[in-house]
């Protein structure tokens, strides 16, 4: 039978790639906007995707925009309004409205263990993971480790044009990374599979920063050195003095302090997956970080 599934957040990068990726299954796509008539939203449904419209803040609406479906699957980005308490709502709208399943918009690396004070982003994803765990609702969180696609753009830590690799207390820390459109494929298997675990972790690739400097001398010809950018409670300490002198960023998804949390994180091994399963939906051929890397070159 046909699944109806609920995107919030459909309009964003991700979330319109969750969308793509469920319209190559059985399943009537629903997704949630806060504003009609947008371009993005009118694109949508000329796509014949169903298009609904409520505000968070209106329950009414938002239970109505719920009706029928069976999982609703979030991809909102953004800080505290959005990520807790939008997605608050989202979910005491899908419980009164009778929906089965629920995915957050995690699509992160592990945010369950990281030492609090350490990555604010993090941080409101596990207070609504508290929210959600005591909802009478099944759930399963995706998480992928860092966007791949990160690595060349805003991810300082390939230097291509001075042909080093940062890291930050070990060059042979494992580090995890997911393109989008493996997270966006991985996301529409798990809201279609019924019996999907609380959380699903995948990982398009799982380098260290010395292999990625072998990686790009090997693609480059040019040799690329690791460059030693300090310790991690270095780069903490750093990022807490930059989120004081800014608190004009807290509202602001990817400020520079959040950037470096987010490479503490990850080189401090806090956030790394330990239960990846990426054959649970079969044989995938998933994108590397070389394969990413060899692209942006070739651009």
């Amino acid at each position: 039978m046909t699944t109806t599934v609920l995107v919030a957040g459909a309009t964003g990068d991700l979330g319109a790639r969750i969308v793509h990726a469920l319209r190559q299954h059985d399943t009537h796509v629903r997704v949630l906007t806060r504003t009609a008539g947008t371009p993005a939203a009118e694109r949508l449904a000329t796509d014949g995707v169903e298009v609904v419209t409520a505000d968070y803040t209106d329950r009414t609406a938002l239970t109505t925009a719920l009706a029928g479906v069976e999982v609703v699957v979030s991809a909102v980005s953004g800080t505290r309004p959005v990520i807790v308490d939008a997605q608050r709502a989202l979910l005491a709208a899908s419980v009164e409205a009778g929906v089965q399943r629920f995915v957050p918009s995690d699509y992160a690396a592990d945010y369950r263990s990281i030492t609090p004070g350490t990555n604010r982003n993090f941080e409101l994803r596990r207070e609504f993971a508290a929210d959600l765990d005591a909802a009478p609702v099944r759930a399963t969180s995706v998480l992928n480790g860092a966007f791949t696609d990160m690595l060349t753009g805003q991810a300082p830590l390939v230097l291509f044009d001075r042909q080093r690799v940062l890291y930050w207390s070990s060059p042979d820390q494992l580090l995890d990374f997911t393109t989008k459109d493996d997270v966006a494929r991985t996301t529409a298997l798990v809201a279609l599979d019924p019996a999907a675990p609380r959380v699903v972790e995948v990982a398009g690739d799982r380098v260290t920063s010395r292999s990625i400097a072998d990686t790009m001398s090997q693609l480059t010809g040019t040799h690329f050195r690791l460059q030693w950018a300090g310790t991690t409670g270095t780069l903490s300490a750093m990022a807490r003095v930059g989120r004081r002198l800014s608190r004009a960023d807290d509202d602001e998804p990817f400020p520079a302090w959040q950037g470096m949390q987010y490479f503490v994180s990850m080189f401090s091994g806090e956030a790394q997956l330990h239960h990846v399963d990426n054959d649970r939906y079969g044989v995938h051929e998933w994108t590397t970080v070389r394969d990413v890397l060899d692209a942006h070159l070739s651009r």
